[in-house]
């Protein structure tokens, strides 16, 4: 395999011990150790989080709308990745699918989202921040499953370079589509970044309070 299933890094509570697990899944040119840096943010202190690392800091090489045969075979090792993560975490581990969260930015937000859907059941979360579906312009959403209302949080800048927020919209209708309670949030003129209320909307999805404004500040990029 191009990226190694067994490469991750970990933090929060011990995996023997947390009753729920996150996994976070960084962008082009990160790494594990960053996104787990959003770790610090999740204000529920019950969950373990889990990091893989791709091979190189990237996933994939091309943007996640060119033509899909463009980003093999590594698309199909880095989905590979987090079916093997995610088989372990249940094997392992003993989680349920409903104590199963997924959390990515940028690239990981796409291959996070991507995963999702094509293995859709009931998850405890799933948070895509600034990203979308994989796949060009028309790509067909053939995907099976139901997400039987597992909540799935959509946020990104009305203007960010690598995903056009129309991307983020047809996004949020095949995940309501498939049965999730979606929210999505764009953020007018806001830079290819995390900012603090799209994880105020993360902390408040988890604990199952409704979510309201907050003021806005960049926390990653």
């Amino acid at each position: 395999m191009i990226h190694d299933p067994n490469n991750f890094l970990t933090a929060g509570q011990p995996l023997e011990k947390a009753s729920k697990v996150m996994v976070m899944v960084h962008g082009r040119g990160a790494s594990a150790r960053d996104i787990l840096s959003l770790s610090e943010y999740i204000t529920d202190k019950d969950f373990a989080f889990v990091a893989p690392q791709a091979s190189q800091g990237t996933w994939y090489p091309y943007s996640f709308l060119s033509p899909l045969e463009q980003n093999e075979p590594y698309l199909s090792s880095a989905l590979q990745v987090l079916t093997s993560l995610r088989a372990r975490l249940q094997s392992d581990y003993n989680f349920k699918t409903p104590q199963i969260f997924w959390l990515g930015f940028s690239q990981g937000a796409c291959l996070a989202l991507e995963f999702v859907a094509r293995h859709a059941m009931p998850y405890g979360g799933v948070f895509g921040l600034s990203g979308g579906l994989i796949g060009p312009p028309g790509t067909p959403r053939l995907y099976e499953g139901e997400l039987d209302e597992t909540p799935v949080f959509l946020g990104c800048s009305d203007i960010d370079p690598h995903i056009p927020k129309d991307r983020v919209i047809e996004s949020e209708g095949v995940f309501r589509a498939m049965g999730a309670e979606v929210k999505m949030k764009l953020y007018p003129n806001f830079p290819h970044s995390v900012n603090e209320d799209e994880l105020k909307i993360v902390n408040q999805l988890i604990a199952g309070s409704p979510t309201s404004g907050a003021p806005i500040r960049e926390l990653y990029t």
